[in-house]
């Protein structure tokens, strides 16, 4: 070979590595999924979705790499997971099958009252879905923006795939950002709106629920969805059926498989598949951080709403109700009916909340779901 043969095909070598091809923007992402990274590993904060959400963030920033797109007419690796998974809404529905595997929802059976706590936590959906208006999102997208509040990652990743696709990955990241702080964010807002007297309210412990109540309630409730909100049916049918399949009691290998592998499988390609979608060129500018700043606000305002909630309530009940488990109206199940407990033990170190706020909890889920549904109703 000449010395020109080699020096073009080291020009070669060099062209097809990313050395020549960095910028300022995908430095910072490298900051960004480091920082997911960081908060799943040393901080502890949701870490089975974070940490591959923060390394899908950090890989797919590289000058080059065939993860996310299309060559030679065949999708690349991590498009074919976002494709069939997130696109075609598999993952979001498979994760709900998981989640009704895992739920007991005997708490709001037992008291059935707190699903009006789960309506109320919903609030800032509705303020975030007027003022992302007004900031000039369509209406498509300030749909899909205000959902985040509820703090239910599938829901919003189902309600965005359908409304405003292009905004996926931002809205998935802020939703799971913000379900993995909700020991941060929450108890400021908690501490805020109640008074000593109040969290230190001591609730009746709740009654038993038998097994037929516990295997008619998923049936009944996916009747109810199926007439009133058929476009989350989806997703809401699948939690349904992973609750029946647990409290059924007679198919525990589908359950086992359901709350574990299956539900481990479909985790590791939901993080990185949303952490993909986070490159530089998509992310840095203006409208996907405003939706990150946008989020704080929806969940904020979402947690006031269910306390809130909690002490209208109180007005007309004998029994009150701890508005410290109003929190637990958003859906960040179960880590928001942690942080009720938790709160309430700050105060009074024998009042446990946590079966109590387990209803606001799982209402919660519900709520965001029949809020997407009508969504989508009105804008698909």
């Amino acid at each position: 070979m000449t010395v020109n043969e080699i020096l073009d095909m080291l020009r070669g070598i060099l062209q097809t590595s990313g050395l020549f091809h960095f910028s300022w923007k995908l430095v910072v992402m490298w900051g960004v999924g480091s920082l997911f990274i960081y908060l799943a590993v040393v901080k502890k904060y949701e870490p089975l979705l974070l940490l591959p959400i923060g390394f899908g963030i950090y890989i797919v920033n590289f000058p080059l790499v065939p993860l996310m797109g299309y060559s030679h007419g065949h999708a690349q690796l991590l498009q074919v997971f976002y494709h069939y998974g997130l696109e075609w809404e598999v993952i979001p529905c498979i994760i709900f099958l998981g989640l009704g595997a895992m739920t007991d929802f005997g708490p709001l059976i037992a008291n059935p009252k707190t699903l009006l706590v789960g309506a109320g936590a919903q609030l800032g959906v509705f303020v975030t879905f007027t003022g992302t208006v007004l900031a000039g999102f369509t209406l498509k997208e300030a749909a899909s923006v205000s959902i985040i509040g509820g703090a239910d990652g599938p829901t919003t990743i189902y309600l965005t795939q359908h409304l405003a696709p292009q905004l996926l990955g931002p809205n998935a990241l802020a939703a799971y950002s913000y379900m993995a702080m909700v020991p941060l964010i929450q108890p400021g807002i908690m501490r805020l709106l109640t008074n000593d007297r109040e969290r230190k309210i001591h609730m009746r412990q709740l009654r038993p629920v038998s097994r037929q109540e516990k295997i008619l309630f998923p049936l009944v409730t996916a009747g109810i969805i199926s007439l009133l909100v058929p476009a989350v049916v989806p997703l809401m049918g699948m939690f349904m059926l992973g609750n029946l399949m647990k409290e059924s009691g007679v198919v525990g290998r589908l359950t086992e498989t359901a709350q574990g592998s299956l539900m481990n499988i479909v985790t590791i390609f939901l993080g990185v598949s949303v952490g993909a979608t986070m490159h530089a060129d998509n992310f840095l500018s203006w409208k996907p951080l405003f939706i990150f700043g946008l989020g704080l606000i929806d969940f904020a305002v979402c947690t006031v709403g269910g306390i809130m909630t909690v002490k209208v309530m109180n007005l007309f009940l004998k029994e009150k109700i701890n508005p410290l488990i109003g929190s637990a109206g958003v859906s960040a199940v179960p880590m928001a009916a942690r942080v009720s407990q938790i709160q309430g033990m700050r105060y009074d170190k024998t009042n446990h909340l946590l079966m109590h706020a387990m209803g606001p909890n799982l209402a919660g889920v519900i709520g965001s779901a029949a809020a997407a549904g009508m969504f989508i109703a009105m804008f698909d």
